[in-house]
């Protein structure tokens, strides 16, 4: 029996009043058995959860400050998310890491601020293309997992949904295969196995990278990814919603 499938909107620094009313107005019902959530940017995510309240669909942030409170100008604490009513926070997303010089360090520092404040981490893993080229991409993959697992224990993998992000492949227009996407996948299953033998059954693993209404069906069709974590084709209503039915058509 296959995984539920889990879709997240990860709409990045997009966004006004008019756009949430207007998204919201356009949004459909999700299709059942699929777990939908959207992670708009902090300052529209009280509006767009009032706006699709009782829409079947679930809220998350794109990141976190590591500290619960404090004069910390400018930042959010996940605890912040949790009183608004997110239930999920992305932690290490590429662009983090890339654009804020966001380590492994501080990827743990955030996954545990997740934790602490009872949202479930969205862990972000994924290569740059000159690593692929380099052959280096499971590695990457493997250490950036081994810092979550270093920094919070066996019990980081127990309530978490992990994305496979190719960074080579984020808002590029270009889409790992098919089969170059499962083979990563498998192996962060793997990985989960040698953790406890539970995990791989029950953990959601997604794809992120161009995702999009034309490639979901063939993404979400392999055995081992979950869904997907979607960019800029989650701005768009009717394209985010074919996603969503091409993952609910795998549960």
């Amino acid at each position: 029996m296959r995984r539920r499938p889990f879709v997240a909107a990860n709409w990045k620094m997009n966004g006004t009043v008019h756009a949430v009313a207007d998204y919201a107005a356009a949004w459909p019902d999700p299709p059942p058995g699929i777990d939908v959530v959207f992670c708009p940017p902090w300052a529209y995510l009280d509006r767009l959860a009032a706006a699709l309240r009782g829409g079947g669909v679930r809220f998350g942030v794109q990141t976190t400050a590591v500290e619960a409170a404090g004069a910390f100008t400018g930042e959010h604490a996940a605890e912040m998310a949790r009183d608004l009513g997110a239930e999920f926070a992305i932690v290490g997303h590429s662009e983090r890491r890339r654009l804020y010089a966001e380590t492994d360090a501080v990827v743990v520092e955030k996954f545990l601020a997740a934790r602490r404040a009872g949202l479930t981490p969205i862990v972000c893993v994924g290569e740059t293309l000159e690593e692929r080229r380099d052959g280096k991409a499971v590695g990457v993959v493997l250490a950036q997992l081994d810092a979550i697992d270093a920094g919070a224990g066996p019990a980081a993998w127990e309530d978490v949904v992990i994305a496979y992000e190719p960074v080579w492949a984020i808002g590029t227009g270009e889409t790992a295969t098919p089969a170059q996407a499962q083979e990563m996948h498998a192996v962060i299953r793997d990985y989960l196995a040698r953790r406890s033998s539970a995990l791989p059954r029950e953990t959601r693993i997604l794809y992120g990278g161009s995702v999009n209404a034309a490639n979901a069906d063939d993404l979400f069709a392999q055995a081992d990814i979950d869904g997907g974590l979607v960019g800029g084709a989650s701005l768009d209503a009717g394209e985010f919603a074919g996603i969503c039915r091409a993952a609910a058509q795998q549960s």
